[in-house]
């Protein structure tokens, strides 16, 4: 399945695109040349803008060779775009590594993914109905 979104870029900024035929994410580009120093945290951004379909939103994620080989990854991850937001897609990066990092504009720093959304009308009950696992969490389930 595919639908069009209308984008605008900003001077210098790269055109989103997946890299493989069933790749659920488009690259993101920086704009601007920048370093992150250790723990050093930034919003990066794309000169993207862009029109989502009213029921499907943008979900910006970390890449994870910048996880693995650096230690970048997101403060906010994902980040969510709502349908309505018309600014710049900015990415908010951060680097749990050890060293500096440096990137060039035009670098790939996160991945766009398209999703549809559905929106719930929550209700007011006095208990929920009971499960085996009930309200264990954070672990409770094993370590594995």
């Amino acid at each position: 399945m595919s639908i069009e979104i209308p984008v605008t870029l900003a001077e210098g900024a790269v055109l989103p695109r997946y890299q493989s035929a069933d790749a659920a994410g488009m690259d993101l580009c920086s704009t601007i040349d920048f370093s992150l120093e250790p723990l050093e945290r930034m919003l990066v951004p794309t000169g993207l803008r862009m029109e989502i379909p009213r029921g499907y939103e943008g979900q910006v994620r970390p890449r994870s060779g910048l996880a693995l080989k650096y230690g970048i990854s997101m403060v906010n991850a994902p980040g969510t775009i709502d349908s309505d937001y018309r600014g710049e897609i900015g990415v908010l990066l951060v680097n749990l590594g050890q060293n500096r990092v440096e990137f060039k504009a035009g670098e790939r720093v996160a991945q766009l993914v398209i999703s549809p959304v559905i929106q719930v009308e929550l209700k007011q009950v006095d208990s929920l109905s009971e499960t085996e696992r009930g309200a264990g969490g954070f672990g409770s389930t094993g370590k594995n």
